[in-house]
């Protein structure tokens, strides 16, 4: 799923939504707690993208059996507001937000360019 978000404080309800009608309808591919983490995971990086990057912002949710990514876009290439150099890397630490993400078990990564980057959460489970 790609979904263009709006550049407002709707941006992560709008998501939400989305994210949970998606995970619904495919209940074998996801249990119910898995999707709930899921859907805080996109609210914590949809609302960092709207309250510290510039727009255009955009969500894509990939979905496999035990497996699932999360990608945040923005058109501002640094994070925090601080340009940085063009490339990918893990995130170490930052906001509660982000911390949220990891204790939710996700995996963190951000890739850079000129015009803007795209935050990166994947988190696994078992099957069953």
């Amino acid at each position: 799923m790609h979904l263009p978000l709006p550049p407002d404080a709707q941006a992560a309800r709008h998501a939400r939504r989305s994210v949970e009608r998606i995970l619904a309808s495919e209940p074998a591919l996801c249990p119910r707690a898995v999707a709930e983490d899921l859907v805080l995971i996109v609210s914590e990086l949809v609302t960092n993208a709207v309250l510290h990057a510039d727009g255009p912002f955009a969500l894509t949710l990939s979905l496999e059996a035990g497996r699932a990514g999360i990608a945040v876009s923005d058109g501002s290439p640094g994070l925090s507001g601080r340009r940085s150099r063009v490339g990918a890397r893990r995130i170490g630490s930052g906001g509660r937000g982000l911390n949220i993400v990891r204790a939710l078990g996700a995996d963190l990564f951000v890739s850079r360019w000129d015009c803007g980057k795209q935050v990166v959460a994947v988190v696994t489970w078992q099957d069953g």
